[in-house]
């Protein structure tokens, strides 16, 4: 992979999760590739039976920034990140990334999220989102567009979140921040993993900032969301929400003093009206 300008944050590693993508994942290596982005990444591969995780022992044989985790069992998306997570931070990187590897998140979007990161110091998290002024979604219709904006404005209002994208899946985080929050994040799957994670970065203190992206529908394969994913979101969210009238978020992340305000998007902008 190419080297790119180089940005005070370390090291940084792109963690992508795979089960049956065997369509689609050197294609999406290719595009972090080429992104402009300095980095790694660690296929996480559930024991896909369509030969995923083959695959990407042999794109790994050919590229020395390109890592292959294997685990025994398709134990959820969720899961998967936390064992990518845990590998990153054994090795030291200061930076991971998540990133779908269906085609759906755009890659060439991966060096201004890590620009909003190196913006500023108290940021811990940076969410690429479909939902700030210029971020985008292709090839969905219009009843699944407004499924995902109801979904998000409900859990903004319900947790009191300044965040307009709580259950984007294209993100960024500071390893510090994981270091504190995600052994707390143990069966939350789907949406609901990323929404967990965004409150409790929330309430640690870390500012977080989307940088807005164009959403698409996966190149090929089968969608691993199920209802159940979502009803367990929507349930848990309401649980949370009530949960949150007691819950107190702390002044400041730890080593960064008291973190300022949330910034919106990587160029604020005035905020976007709920459709």
């Amino acid at each position: 992979m190419p080297s790119a300008r180089a940005l005070p944050l370390g090291r940084v590693l792109v963690v992508t999760p795979t089960y049956n993508e065997v369509e689609n994942l050197e294609a999406t290596l290719a595009a972090v590739a080429s992104s402009g982005a300095a980095c790694d990444v660690l296929v996480v591969d559930d024991a896909s039976p369509d030969g995923t995780g083959e695959l990407a022992d042999r794109l790994a044989a050919r590229d020395p920034r390109v890592h292959v985790l294997h685990r025994a069992a398709k134990e959820g998306l969720g899961r998967a990140y936390l064992a990518g997570f845990a590998w990153a931070l054994e090795r030291d990187y200061d930076v991971i990334v998540e990133f779908d590897a269906d085609g759906s998140h755009p890659a060439e979007a991966l060096p201004a999220m890590l620009e909003a990161l190196a913006a500023d110091p108290a940021a811990g998290l940076a969410i690429g989102s479909r939902w700030v002024p210029g971020g985008r979604l292709v090839d969905w219709s219009a009843a699944r567009r407004r499924l995902s904006r109801t979904a998000n404005a409900y859990a903004r209002a319900i947790l009191r979140l300044p965040v307009k994208d709580v259950t984007a899946g294209f993100r960024a985080y500071r390893a510090e921040v994981l270091r504190e929050i995600a052994h707390q994040v143990v069966d939350s799957r789907g949406y609901c993993f990323q929404i967990d994670l965004t409150i409790r970065t929330h309430d640690a203190g870390w500012v977080i900032r989307e940088v807005p992206i164009t959403f698409r529908e996966r190149r090929a394969g089968v969608s691993k969301m199920s209802g159940g994913v979502v009803a367990e979101a929507m349930w848990r969210v309401t649980v949370w929400g009530v949960a949150g009238l007691f819950r107190r978020r702390r002044p400041g992340a730890a080593g960064q003093g008291a973190a300022p305000g949330f910034v919106g998007s990587h160029n604020p902008v005035p905020p976007e009206r709920d459709g």
